[in-house]
């Protein structure tokens, strides 16, 4: 069956970088739009950006655009979201998400908190 582990998550300062990783199983990983969404305590889970088969960039949410970068790696079966100048803002659980079928599936989520 499908899974998706995501890691990277963890603690940093204001102004640092993290890059999160979500290994992908159980499903022909290539064949696949890849997505990032995250949720911050309170607040709805937001669409943060998505990659395509091809490695084409979509859907972008503004408040990340020019720090944050997604990309995968068909051979490793990975996508990858690199966070730099991470604000308070960012404070969330990350979840890889895989654009299979109506619903898609989902990673269990990784903690990014940025706090000084």
């Amino acid at each position: 069956q499908v899974q998706l582990v995501e890691s990277g998550g963890g603690l940093v300062q204001p102004g640092g970088s993290l890059r999160l990783s979500c290994l992908a199983s159980g499903f022909t990983f290539s064949m696949y739009a890849m997505s990032w969404y995250r949720q911050a305590p309170g607040k709805e889970r937001e669409l943060v950006t998505t990659i395509g088969r091809f490695g084409v960039t979509t859907n972008t949410a503004d408040s990340v655009k020019g720090r944050f970068t997604i990309s995968r790696d068909n051979a490793k079966n990975t996508v990858y979201l690199q966070m730099n100048s991470l604000l308070p803002d960012d404070t969330a659980v990350y979840y890889c998400k895989a654009n299979i079928g109506p619903f898609g599936s989902w990673g269990q989520g990784t903690q990014v908190t940025v706090s000084s």
